[in-house]
């Protein structure tokens, strides 16, 4: 059994190398969290100092090929990073264990002898071999269960609030600062809570990696992420800032996750940039780009989106909650499938906005697109 398990691992791996150097076909997913650690630091302007862009800033600038793609996704998460989240800490080696207990993931994190635990169950399908594909759900995951009933894909929800445990809906939390993370970085107490959540997650892919296929059963190269509402902005962001995900599924995000906030400083009545939770953000971005000031972002939520290419993306949206801001979330995505489509990929993203029922309730009208979303990228299906 050892022996077979090597062997999936193995052949695996090299499935992923090949995907990354075959032709001119980008690759579908990756096998570390980030591809270009080492790209150059921008220059960071005060806020003030910003020229005022009135449209959505280029996603593509100086981009010629897709060997630039790299170096410019992460200026982009630069920029997002000083400007809207704060940091995401980059692991020293050894910083993280892991291990199984049963089907339960525990992963430990050590920073200058400070520690912070996650852990989640992982629930196993009952069809198909291992490693099998693995769809986290951001606080849970609000797709109808039927979508992946009779496939081959474990199911696993990151429980956020182990990293920080803010809540826009019970009021039973810590204050900024005083979270999991903030104790374990107090340098970064001022980081907005997406960008700490995406921290964790890619703690988790880290134990599911170091301890590999033979022990948790899963395969590194299928890995999906998805959530509803506060978690489908979450699921956007873990996305965006791993290339280790496979698939990002963001479900009604609203404002601060696909929308873009130029295009939600003309609507009323809808989460833009003045009216949206602070503790989801830097409260900088508040002082530094409310009102009219917008136009001096470096960047737009469009961007945040395009961080996923060339790896797959999926956002889905209900006009019937005007709270979402989907009419600035249209723009946005239109803008983003530029880059999937300069790269010669525009299967690997789409959007999809519908009405007509409740909030974080798919339609059946969805379920085809949903569907053939996780049958090609989570299964490697193509028909």
């Amino acid at each position: 059994m050892r022996q077979l398990f090597l062997l999936l691992a193995l052949a695996m791996v090299i499935s992923v190398e090949a995907q990354q150097s075959t032709g001119n076909t980008p690759p579908l997913v990756y096998s570390v969290e980030n591809t270009a650690p080492d790209t150059p630091k921008l220059l960071m302007k005060p806020a003030n100092e910003l020229p005022v862009i009135r449209e959505l800033p280029d996603a593509l600038e100086g981009v010629s090929s897709f060997s630039d793609w790299a170096r410019r996704r992460n200026e982009l998460g630069q920029l997002i990073q000083h400007y809207e989240l704060g940091e995401k800490p980059v692991m020293a080696p050894g910083a993280v264990t892991a291990r199984m207990e049963a089907d339960t993931l525990i992963v430990t994190v050590n920073v200058e002898g400070r520690t912070l635990t996650l852990c989640t169950t992982i629930h196993y399908p009952k069809v198909g071999r291992p490693p099998y594909a693995l769809m986290i759900g951001t606080s849970g995951i609000s797709l109808p269960r039927k979508l992946f009933d009779g496939k081959p894909i474990a199911i696993m929800t990151y429980y956020e609030s182990q990293v920080n445990d803010y809540s826009h809906i019970w009021h039973h939390h810590h204050d900024r600062g005083q979270h999991p993370f903030d104790r374990l970085y107090p340098h970064l107490k001022d980081n907005g809570a997406y960008i700490e959540w995406a921290w964790g997650l890619s703690r988790l892919l880290d134990g599911l990696q170091l301890l590999g296929p033979e022990k948790t059963r899963i395969d590194m190269a299928h890995i999906g992420v998805t959530g509803c509402s506060y978690a489908g902005k979450m699921a956007l962001y873990c996305g965006a800032f791993d290339e280790r995900v496979a698939l990002t599924i963001s479900q009604e995000p609203g404002g601060g996750g696909a929308a873009a906030w130029r295009a939600s400083h003309l609507l009323t009545e809808v989460e833009d940039l003045d009216h949206t939770d602070y503790h989801w953000f830097l409260e900088s971005m508040r002082e530094n780009f409310r009102g009219d000031s917008v136009y001096q972002l470096p960047f737009d939520q469009h961007e945040l989106c395009a961080m996923v290419c060339p790896r797959a993306l999926l956002l889905l949206g209900n006009p019937d909650y005007k709270w979402l801001a989907d009419e600035a979330m249209k723009p946005s995505a239109e803008a983003a499938r530029r880059v999937w489509e300069r790269f010669g990929i525009a299967d690997r993203f789409d959007y999809s906005i519908i009405g007509g029922h409740p909030h974080c309730v798919l339609p059946e009208s969805q379920y085809p697109l949903v569907e053939s979303f996780i049958d090609r990228f989570l299964l490697s299906k193509t028909e």
